[in-house]
């Protein structure tokens, strides 16, 4: 029976190159977005080319309730949950003395809360199952921090400390929990940036090159594989070698 894997965020940008490429390795896709479902379902009818069965939900990842229901139909409907990959995120950057309370809780309820949410919703049926793989989307400025993303980097360094604290809990259960650090990936999200900020960037990479949603779906692909059953509990870094 094929494996099943869940993919938040996935309508687009790295979500949609991640569930692409484990589609392209058998697995059965969940596109979970808040987009309208339209943009979901055009993306999970794509990647259903690839010959793999796929469903998209809408799904807000901050309301515990409708995950779960997810969650509960998914594990009904295919037999199992064997990898999620946590990838759901926003930001709303600002400076911290200027940044609004509203902004700093969304960040927070989106990017670390959702993935509590969701995580919290497949670990009783992969402790079960006694096979799982968890991999979260942090970043890099999870890692260093970033001027003007105060919200963002509390959210992923978060994200990072609920990774190693759920991969203790769970390694006994035979399920791995891993984190990937992207640096600057060219995204949708970061398309919108000014010409002089994407220059100033460029310059911080030493491999002096954007990363594309494949990189990070590639370290993904790995993650959720054989090959990496006994890693569980690291931070990779996928950043051309800005963190080091």
């Amino acid at each position: 029976m094929a494996k099943t894997a869940i993919v938040t965020g996935s309508a687009r940008g790295i979500g949609k190159a991640i569930a692409t490429k484990l589609a392209g390795e058998g697995f059965n896709i969940i596109i979970i977005d808040a987009c309208p479902i339209e943009n979901s379902e055009e993306t999970a009818a794509e990647i259903a080319k690839l010959g793999v069965k796929t469903k998209a939900y809408k799904c807000n990842v901050t309301d515990s309730e409708e995950v779960n229901k997810v969650v509960e139909e998914v594990n009904s409907e295919f037999g199992s949950v064997d990898v999620l990959v946590n990838n759901a995120g926003i930001t709303r950057d600002g400076l911290f003395v200027r940044m609004k309370e509203e902004d700093f809780d969304l960040v927070i309820a989106v990017n670390l809360k959702g993935t509590y949410n969701f995580t919290r919703a497949v670990a009783p049926i992969m402790m079960k199952q006694r096979s799982g793989r968890i991999v979260s989307i942090s970043s890099i400025v999870g890692i260093q921090g970033n001027a003007g993303q105060a919200n963002y980097s509390a959210s992923k360094a978060g994200v990072i400390g609920l990774t190693k604290s759920v991969a203790r809990e769970l390694a006994s259960r035979g399920v791995t929990a891993n984190a990937i650090a992207p640096g600057y990936v060219e995204t949708p999200m970061t398309a919108v940036l000014s010409d002089k900020v994407k220059e100033a960037m460029l310059e911080a990479i030493p491999m002096k090159r954007y990363g594309q949603p494949e990189d990070i779906a590639n370290a993904v692909s790995f993650l959720v594989s054989d090959q990496a059953s006994y890693i569980t509990g690291q931070v990779l870094s996928v950043d051309g070698g800005m963190h080091m």
